[in-house]
């Protein structure tokens, strides 16, 4: 009965997630033309404009994603790492050959047409993710497997933070929500958000404070762990007391000398070494673990001024200390941002129209068809219409969630898992960035911002997913 039931390639494909990307791509289309629309122009189908160009590439990206789905869902899990490498190649290639843009060397330039490997290198990382990830052998509890997917993730990493592209480069990082899905345990997620945390209060902290709030991270990450309040709060006290103990002597001994992040160093480790021996001899085995912890924290506190000098360009050194607060500039690295509150601020409940959005139209909004096409969707749809926007994509992450679930393979699992990662990076950090929650980091909005690069990228990835889930419902229809 079942066997003329699938005779389509297109059988088991899941139509509300085409639906949901096909609304959501066609309200992108109608934002770039209110982003870009110039009613004094002379020829208004001119494919100089770039609500033309989009047209073009919306195009393209339908019949992508018709050749993804016919083709077989093994070839993926086949051409995984081969996919992989050429990305690579492709992210190489730009930063030798490619040409700079807004201080990024991470294009390829083809006449009037612009490609950034970058978008597809994020491809190729999630199916050589999902492809390690699937594998037997491996196991995420397992130190040399997690070394292993690191490389597979850090080394594209370095390679757009050469191109200085750091913002594309981050995306990455979004795969952490992977590893914990597939068991990960949580407690090795804490160093990543300390690195995070402790980059972020080196601006804002002396080295005392810094010493103080590590302090206390670490006792209480060591008593959720173990459950001993009491002897973790002898953790505390020893550290805290010989750490200061040590601070003054240093303070009196060598006055004005002691005082930066070398002090808080030398005074670290040594304060660590009396609690190791209180801990070695109380029998308090995971107490080395936050030793090393905090010891290791100490250790790259002082490394993120060169991090913060030395790697990261002007302009993203002033969209940090922006977005911290320790610099106002209005007219500078504010500008942009305060444009946008501005825009999505004058849209109010219902919006202005269609076209009929000031701030974008007399562009006080700067990249309001790139990064920033989240303002004219709230100028001109207002707030019901920002969340209906919200909304979708939402439903699409949580659709892409799903997928991966019902899969009866690993691999397929992961990559869903991958793409819903790297779609909800992408949506955070959009919009917060334009509604202030965020630093700027110049990454487009699925779907939506322009860009031919960005919109087949997208594309491929997601219905990559697709094709793989249909497999999935197409096997369990014929086992029916």
């Amino acid at each position: 009965m079942t066997a003329n039931r699938h005779n389509s390639l297109f059988d088991g494909v899941d139509r509300w997630a085409v639906l949901l990307y096909l609304l959501i791509v066609i309200a992108g289309w109608f934002s770039i033309t209110a982003a870009s629309y110039d009613e004094s122009a002379a020829n208004l189908f001119s494919f100089s404009h770039f609500y033309m160009k989009q047209l073009v590439w919306m195009g393209a990206a339908w019949l992508v994603a018709i050749v993804v789905l016919l083709l077989d869902e093994r070839y993926y899990h086949m051409w995984a790492y081969p996919a992989y490498i050429g990305g690579l190649l492709l992210l190489l290639g730009a930063l030798a050959f490619g040409k700079e843009v807004n201080g990024a060397k991470a294009w390829f330039e083809f006449g009037s047409f612009r490609v950034q490997p970058v978008e597809f290198a994020k491809i190729a990382t999630a199916l050589a993710v999902a492809r390690v990830m699937s594998e037997y052998s491996f196991s995420i509890s397992r130190t040399g497997d997690l070394i292993k997917i690191g490389f597979i993730i850090c080394l594209p990493l370095f390679i757009i933070i050469l191109q200085n592209d750091t913002g594309s480069g981050i995306v990455l990082g979004s795969f952490l929500f992977v590893f914990y899905r597939e068991g990960l345990n949580k407690w090795l997620c804490i160093p990543v958000l300390l690195v995070a945390a402790l980059f972020i209060a080196s601006f804002l902290l002396s080295p005392m404070a810094l010493l103080i709030l590590l302090i206390l991270i670490c006792t209480g990450s060591e008593m959720m762990v173990s459950g001993q309040i009491r002897s973790r709060l002898i953790f505390l006290a020893a550290l805290f007391l010989s750490a200061l103990l040590l601070f003054s002597l240093g303070a009196l001994v060598s006055p004005g000398r002691l005082d930066g992040y070398e002090a808080l160093l030398i005074v670290s480790i040594a304060a660590s070494i009396g609690v190791a021996v209180y801990a070695f001899r109380a029998n308090l085995a995971s107490t080395f673990l936050t030793l090393a912890l905090f010891v290791g924290s100490v250790v790259f506190l002082p490394t993120t001024n060169y991090l913060f000098n030395s790697v990261l360009k002007a302009h993203q050194r002033e969209r940090i200390l922006s977005f911290l607060g320790v610099i106002n500039d209005p007219r500078g690295a504010d500008f942009n941002v305060n444009q946008a509150k501005i825009a999505i601020g004058s849209g109010g409940l219902f919006g202005k129209g269609f076209l009929q959005g000031t701030q974008i139209k007399n562009g006080f909004v700067p990249e309001r068809h790139t990064d920033f096409i989240f303002c004219t969707v709230g100028e001109e749809w207002g707030f019901i219409g920002t969340s209906i926007m919200l909304g979708l994509l939402c439903l699409l992450i949580l659709r892409l969630m799903r997928m991966g679930e019902r899969q009866e393979e690993p691999f397929g699992r992961i990559y869903c898992y991958c793409v819903a990662s790297i779609l909800l990076f992408h949506v955070l950090v959009n919009i917060g960035m334009t509604v202030g929650l965020m630093p700027v980091m110049g990454i487009p909005l699925p779907f939506m911002s322009y860009g031919g690069s960005s919109l087949i990228a997208f594309t491929i990835l997601l219905f990559i997913a697709i094709r793989l889930d249909a497999a999935t419902r197409q096997f369990s229809f014929q086992k029916l």
